[in-house]
């Protein structure tokens, strides 16, 4: 079947091809065409199931009104949350949002950034994957509207907006030793990223700051891309071998929720027998008994700021923004489990 093409609506509407430009790109009234014409132009455009040609369009403006949001999982309920807040936000600002995840993976980031080039998005938001920093770099060579959220590399001059990680495990940390705690362990993945960096940076300086030894067997990294199961066997192994730990500490959710189910299968109750905490909240932590203790992450803050920096970007009237590297407090969140 043939594609409409603007001609054809305007013909089918007894109107001038001009008159449907000017209509479907919100020109009418600018314009001062007629109510009636223009809703029996929309009439027309909805009855043929008309589509504008995207790359026409976005020659013609200059602009596709669409941004690119990159993640590192659709599953995961922070990323979830995120890019829900941001899809809102962007459409209160007259754009369309396309999302991808890379799940962890570079060379998947990299192929989506292209992707999302030869859709002439016209701006870019994502959660940096490790090795991603030479296209992260491209797009800033290139002038592309770009901000990172939940990490970013030193190395590179864009914006970031990401929670206070080292304050956020500094509030639990503290939590902890002050009820007596001081044989603390901590859980986190085998993923080089700033934000993780700075997570164990501040179960590091909790311990150095309350002269708590710090050892090494308590620091369990769990390898990210290794299967679910394999994972859940070595985490209840940790567990088993130090028997001595009063509390553990989980550097992300997904790794909370692999550590409740642990330490369901080990018959361990907490907080009787062991203390739990973890970094980012989830619907799982409110329910499970005796209620999880958690850092809370500014999902929406982080979406709202991440959608203001990249908007002073692209409009280009606007000053520069006036702080480019933003760090968001969290929340800490006591609960029954610690």
């Amino acid at each position: 079947m043939k594609r409409l093409t603007l001609k054809d609506v305007a013909r089918m509407a007894g109107v001038a091809p001009s008159t449907v430009s000017f209509v479907l790109n919100g020109k009418g009234k600018q314009m001062r065409i007629r109510d009636e014409v223009a809703s029996k132009i929309m009439e027309v455009v909805e009855k043929s199931g008309y589509e504008p040609h995207r790359m026409a369009v976005n020659l013609r403006t200059g602009q596709s009104k669409t941004l690119g949001l990159i993640v590192e999982s659709i599953s995961g309920s922070f990323f979830a949350s995120l890019a829900k807040t941001i899809e809102t936000e962007a459409e209160r600002k007259g754009y369309n949002v396309v999302y991808c995840s890379t799940e962890n993976n570079a060379q998947k980031g990299g192929d989506l950034i292209r992707m999302l080039g030869r859709q002439m998005v016209d701006g870019y938001l994502i959660t940096p994957a490790p090795g991603m920093e030479k296209e992260i770099q491209q797009l800033v060579q290139h002038h592309k509207p770009v901000v990172l959220m939940d990490s970013y590399f030193p190395s590179i001059k864009t914006p970031y907006v990401l929670i206070d990680n080292f304050d956020g495990v500094q509030q639990g940390m503290k939590h902890l030793i002050s009820k007596g705690i001081t044989k603390i362990a901590f859980v986190t993945v085998d993923v080089k990223l700033i934000q993780l960096d700075e997570r164990m940076r501040g179960y590091v300086t909790a311990l150095k700051d309350h002269d708590i030894p710090l050892r090494k067997k308590f620091v369990f990294r769990l390898n990210y891309h290794k299967p679910r199961e394999e994972s859940l066997k070595e985490l209840q192994l940790f567990i088993e071998e130090n028997p001595e730990i009063d509390a553990i500490f989980f550097a992300t959710n997904y790794l909370g929720i692999l550590g409740l189910e642990a330490i369901a299968n080990l018959g361990i109750r907490m907080p009787a027998d062991l203390s739990v905490i973890c970094f980012d909240d989830h619907d799982i932590f409110r329910l499970y008994p005796p209620g999880i203790s958690v850092i809370e992450q500014p999902i929406e803050g982080i979406a709202r700021t991440a959608i203001d920096l990249l908007m002073h970007q692209l409009d280009k009237n606007q000053p520069p923004a006036r702080q480019c590297a933003v760090e968001l407090p969290g929340r800490f969140i006591v609960r029954g489990s610690a």
